[in-house]
């Protein structure tokens, strides 16, 4: 075998050795397994949304991270997941593995990701949430104000926008000319819009007296005219409110969703402020 031959096939056998040592190597021990629902503190600021992982590595061993009050400077302790009080560079924190929050939607917010000639919804939240990608759950126009709905589960979002659900939305509409019982009736009867040859009927819609000066709630018989309106429905149109307003001879002049199933919007709650949904169930109808 000529010499150049002879020398090439002895650095592939060379090089053959070296990759069969280096398969030889030892592996990489396994990840130690944790317990069901605990996970690496920095592992668990990533997923609550603050950063990246090199950056929630920092914030624990800068010390700025306390768990239940205590500081703690190891990246690598294990926490639950879970419901797990935090202290984040000053920011509390209770963490939430899937987040549901509800906000008191101001006026003048598209509830759009990609929002055009208004500011977005996402913008009332903090920036854990924000980088979560919180998903509204429907969308209210960008005039109408009251209780929206925001979730990073996946499931729990279409259950709750599935139209088989059947789940109640009570609406607060301000109308421009008096409502009347006539006009009630014929949306709990059903009325026909436009894109659709089916009757759309409201689940309950009945009209409503703001309370006097004196603090009195007049009725029917105490008052002749009334401007307001609550109506509820269990479909999810679009401007289902303003269209089937407008289908009995009114106009929509304000509108505030005030509840969904058996979540009510806190009076306490106040315009732009948000807060944690703690049990999904009471959603649900």
């Amino acid at each position: 075998m000529p010499s150049m031959q002879k020398a090439k096939v002895m650095c592939i056998m060379a090089a053959q050795s070296g990759f069969d040592q280096r398969l030889s190597l030892p592996a990489m021990p396994p990840r130690t397994r944790l317990p069901a629902g605990h996970e690496l503190l920095s592992q668990i600021l990533f997923a609550q949304g603050f950063g990246e992982r090199r950056v929630c590595d920092g914030l624990v061993v800068k010390g700025l991270v306390k768990v239940h009050g205590e500081v703690v400077d190891d990246p690598d302790a294990v926490f639950p997941e879970d419901r797990l009080v935090l202290d984040v560079d000053g920011l509390p924190w209770v963490t939430h593995v899937k987040a549901l929050v509800m906000l008191h939607k101001p006026a003048g917010y598209e509830c759009s990701l990609k929002p055009g000639a208004w500011p977005g919804v996402h913008n009332l939240l903090p920036v854990p949430l924000r980088r979560r990608g919180l998903q509204p759950v429907g969308r209210l126009d960008q005039d109408t104000t009251g209780l929206l709905l925001l979730t990073d589960d996946g499931p729990l979002l279409h259950t709750l926008t599935s139209p088989k659900k059947n789940v109640p939305k009570v609406y607060e509409v301000t109308c421009k000319h008096p409502v009347t019982q006539a006009m009630c009736d014929k949306l709990l009867k059903g009325v026909v819009l436009d894109d659709d040859p089916e009757p759309v009927a409201a689940h309950a819609a009945e009209r409503i007296w703001p309370p006097s000066v004196d603090g009195a709630s007049p009725d029917a018989e105490t008052e002749a005219e009334t401007l307001h309106l609550r109506l509820t429905l269990v479909q999810g149109k679009y401007h289902q409110v303003k269209r089937m307003v407008a289908a009995v001879g009114n106009r929509v002049e304000g509108l505030h969703r005030s509840s969904i199933g058996r979540l009510a919007l806190p009076e306490d709650l106040a315009v732009g402020q948000w807060c944690w949904v703690e049990d999904p169930a009471v959603v649900l109808p």
